[in-house]
This record gives structure tokens, sequence and C-alpha cells, in this order.
């Protein structure tokens, strides 16, 4: 499986996916379309954003990738304007970086 994950990750959510056997690219910066494609977003299996202030690189990946599943892990609230793109939603406040990995690495 395959993974992008965007913007800060102060729960370490992309080594916990590395150590489930995901493959993750991260983006640190902002995640554009240009930073996405060169990523890998045409054949990621799974993006997951961690910084709501990004929202609006969920429709820009999945416009790139169709069959991309979007994943926001962050303890602030999702926009309205994104939320039917995004397959799922988890505050970390909730749920831990180790359970969440070990959930979508074996989707």
């Amino acid at each position: 499986m395959k993974a992008i994950v965007a913007g800060p990750d102060a729960d370490d959510l992309a080594g916990r996916l590395g150590e489930n056997g995901v493959d993750v690219t991260p983006i640190e910066d902002v995640a554009t379309r240009p930073k996405l494609e060169e990523a890998g977003a045409h054949d990621a299996d799974l993006f997951v954003l961690t910084d709501v202030g990004q929202a609006t690189s969920i429709p820009i990946v999945k416009d790139l990738n169709d069959g991309i599943r979007a994943v926001v892990y962050d303890r602030n609230s999702l926009p309205d304007f994104v939320a039917s793109q995004t397959d799922l939603a988890v505050d970390p406040e909730l749920l831990g970086a180790d359970a969440v990995a070990e959930e979508l690495a074996a989707e």
C-alpha cells in the first residue's frame, strides 16, 4: 500500500504507517497539486492530512486519483466543503496513531 501524509505529523502517524508495512511519502510543506503529483498521488492508495488548514488538498488529490482514500487526522474540525470527499476523519485525542495506522494498513 502507498500513502501520502501531508502536514505536520506531531503524532508520527507516518512512522506508524511505515511500521505497518505502508510505503509512506511525506509532504511537509503545503500539499499543492505539484507536490501531490511529485509524491505519487496518481497511484497512491491513501492520503492522510494532518492539518485541516490544508483541506483544499483533499479535492485536489481526489481529482488526481478518484480511488484514493482521504483521511484527516487532526484535532481541529474538518471544514464542511470537504466533508463529502473525506473518507474518514479522526481526532488524535480520541484514537492514537498506533491504532489508526494499524487499521489503515489493514484495509
